[in-house]
């Protein structure tokens, strides 16, 4: 049995990896179908696997370009192109581009191919200025309708989380659908919950890009309410075309950053989360997304969050205790309780944090999902 995975994004190493080793372990073989185009980097680059499958794509500069899609629409065409080549058993296809979807559903149904679509992110709701939405409503209905009018062609759609199928509940009417949380290997270096903090101050960490989806705002009148209380020093790892912008303004309230940069060593990033009490997951209100991959290492990492993403982590945040959620109204609230966190009541935060990555984004976690909502599919 063959399975094709198709991601044009190359979202291999924080999704595709576990779907191929999950098809894998039930016999399939798989052939994994990517871009040749870094989306991020906007550079072409490529991959050295034999079961890999790059698009050769064309480039574009600007995410909200005609150019941009029009690239989507051809890699879609292309992928066609090589899917009918290998006519495989089983689909596994990551939206966006919602082009796919059309040229996916089309050929499914005249070939019969078990189909899974995977929705991890949408477009153009995902897009973060609301200026932009209100110029461009026309295109940006008749972007979402390539994917809206299609996705029923699908024997299963997994959601990302699940914000995404209350977004489109009338879309996915009648839809076998399923929230397929993200995952990633425990690299926990101990299981042990360290908790080093400092009781004199607060240590806060900032995880991730730094772009122009964060908060920045938010974020610094929240520091800045509780270094009001009690000094605080926000660890940034990671990078982006806003970090002097983020910087400049929390340090414009006398808060102590620590600017580490990337770091991809475990060792030396448990060693930043250990010594802070609790890290940020603040993102703007126009952004449309329930889980963030930032999330996710922070539960790992038993790190408790202040958070203002809605939906899925609002509700996993209140519901297993793992920190606050944030909002314009209670941040002086928030402030208070963060400054006063005793010692013992941090470590079983962080436990409770642990734990939560255990039960709802662990391998076993991930696998178990797959394997209860597959069994009638693929069996």
């Amino acid at each position: 049995m063959q399975a094709v995975c198709v991601s044009c994004f190359n979202y291999y190493d924080n999704r595709i990896k576990y779907i191929e080793s999950f098809l894998t372990k039930k016999g399939y073989e798989v052939i994994y179908i990517t871009s040749n185009f870094d989306h991020i980097r906007k550079v072409k680059y490529a991959i050295n696997r034999s079961n890999v499958i790059q698009i050769p794509t064309l480039p574009y500069y600007k995410n909200l370009s005609f150019q941009r899609l029009l690239s989507h629409y051809l890699f879609s065409k292309r992928v066609i192109d090589r899917i009918n080549e290998i006519r495989p058993d089983l689909l596994y296809i990551i939206i966006p581009p919602n082009s796919l979807v059309k040229f996916v559903s089309r050929y499914v149904k005249k070939s019969h191919t078990t189909l899974i679509y995977d929705l991890y992110d949408l477009w153009p709701e995902t897009f973060p200025s609301t200026k932009a939405k209100k110029l461009l409503a026309i295109p940006f209905k008749f972007w979402g309708k390539l994917r809206d009018k299609n996705i029923g062609a699908a024997d299963v759609v997994f959601t990302e989380c699940k914000l995404y199928q209350d977004r489109l509940k009338e879309q996915l009417s009648g839809i076998k659908t399923c929230t397929l949380y993200l995952t990633k290997e425990d690299t926990t270096i101990e299981n042990s919950i360290d908790v080093t903090i400092d009781t004199d101050s607060v240590n806060i960490c900032y995880l991730g890009s730094i772009n122009n989806i964060i908060d920045i705002s938010r974020i610094h009148k929240l520091l800045h309410a509780i270094n009001k209380l009690k000094p605080v020093t926000l660890h940034i790892i990671g990078d982006g075309e806003s970090r002097e912008q983020f910087i400049n303004t929390i340090r414009s309230s006398n808060i102590n950053v620590n600017f580490e940069g990337k770091i991809f060593d475990e060792a030396k990033k448990k060693a930043i989360f250990d010594k802070c009490s609790f890290g940020l997951n603040i993102m703007k209100d126009t952004v449309c997304v329930g889980l963030t991959m930032k999330s996710i290492d922070y539960f790992q990492a038993g790190l408790p969050i202040l958070n203002n993403i809605k939906a899925d982590t609002e509700k996993i945040v209140e519901n297993y205790e793992i920190g606050f959620n944030v909002n314009d109204e209670n941040i002086d609230e928030i402030a208070k309780k963060v400054a006063n966190f005793d010692k013992q009541k941090l470590s079983e935060m962080k436990i409770r944090t642990k734990r939560v990555f255990d039960e709802l984004f662990s391998i076993a976690a991930f696998n178990n999902k797959l394997e209860t909502v597959l069994k009638e599919v693929i069996e």
